[in-house]
């Protein structure tokens, strides 16, 4: 089992930043790739970013890449999401996710991650 707790949301001004954390507890923390996904209503989750399990290799979407970086800390079993120059679309309740133990690449996909934290809202004004 691995339980995902995220932080660091809240409330930013268009062009802004903020840095949600994602702290992971339960497993070997550097034996799984890791994601973030975000959900605004009325629509479904969705890819953000991913990241292997060394922090060598990254995905994004296209709608962030350039603007979000995804980082890893496997002494601090921690994942981050720095976000910059926030759009109002970018409004949304974003999860941290953690695919099962020895899938060690990231993923773009919802179904290849098997825990998910609770969320945390970032809401950007315009």
């Amino acid at each position: 089992q691995v339980q995902l707790v995220e932080s660091g949301g809240g409330l930013v001004q268009a062009g802004g930043p903020v840095r949600p954390s994602c702290a992971a507890s339960g497993r070997t923390f550097s034996d799984y790739g890791m994601g973030w996904f975000r959900q605004a209503p009325g629509t479904e989750r969705e890819f953000v970013a991913a990241i292997s399990w060394s922090g060598g290799y990254a995905l994004y979407a296209d709608s962030v890449k350039s603007r979000f970086t995804i980082s890893r800390d496997n002494a601090k079993n921690t994942v981050d999401l720095q976000m910059n120059s926030l759009k109002p679309e970018d409004t949304a309740v974003y999860y941290c996710a953690a695919r099962a133990s020895l899938y060690r690449s990231g993923s773009k996909r919802v179904d290849d991650y098997r825990y998910w934290g609770q969320g945390t809202q970032v809401t950007v004004s315009s």
